[in-house]
């Protein structure tokens, strides 16, 4: 016998989707479960391979500010998928909230955010920009109430070492670029 859904009720529907499943487990077990469901997302961590920098963005997140009271998070740039294909999405994202057009956009990995209580899947990419004077560069806030913030890698290198990378798609990508292109944080 197979894990069965026995019921789903939803009980908010808005940005996000709480729900509560009665579920059959293959024992005959029956099991009750909160599941909150706002669809895929997508990280990207948009990095100039040349001058050796990173944009990321600090934005208010509630759930942080109520947890710790920190009124800003510094993360890479991130979005709900909205595009078939979510390298489209990272790069309406990264155009979104940082004003970069993205130029080489690499896959990293497509992950579960909180399995334990969430249906969200993340796509995550490591993606080229190239500094201009015409713009390609952080932009204004984004109706988010999002800044865009240009590190050096070596800064954010640091930062990691020290604890005080906090996201946890921001330290995964970060790790990644350091693995894939360690000659970047030379």
């Amino acid at each position: 016998m197979s894990a069965e859904v026995i019921s789903s009720e939803l009980k908010y529907h808005g940005w996000a989707h709480f729900m509560v499943a009665e579920i059959r487990l293959p024992d005959g077990e029956i099991i009750r479960r909160e599941i909150e469901d706002h669809g895929t997302a997508v990280a990207v961590l948009a990095y100039d391979p040349l001058r050796k920098t990173a944009i990321l963005v600090s934005q208010f997140r509630a759930p942080v500010f109520i947890g710790t009271g920190e009124t800003q998070m510094l993360e890479v740039i991130a979005g709900i998928q909205e595009e078939p294909d979510p390298s489209d999405t990272a790069r309406r994202e990264a155009h979104e909230e940082a004003g970069l057009k993205l130029q080489s956009i690499e896959f990293v990995a497509r992950t579960w955010t909180m399995p334990g209580i969430s249906t969200e899947r993340i796509s995550l990419y490591l993606a080229t920009y190239e500094h201009s004077p015409q713009g390609n560069s952080p932009g204004p806030p984004f109706e988010e109430g999002i800044t865009a913030v240009e590190l050096t890698l070596t800064k954010l290198d640091k930062m990691m070492e020290n604890g005080l990378i906090i996201d946890m798609k921001t330290l995964v990508l970060l790790q990644a670029l350091k693995l894939q292109h360690r000659d970047l944080f030379a």
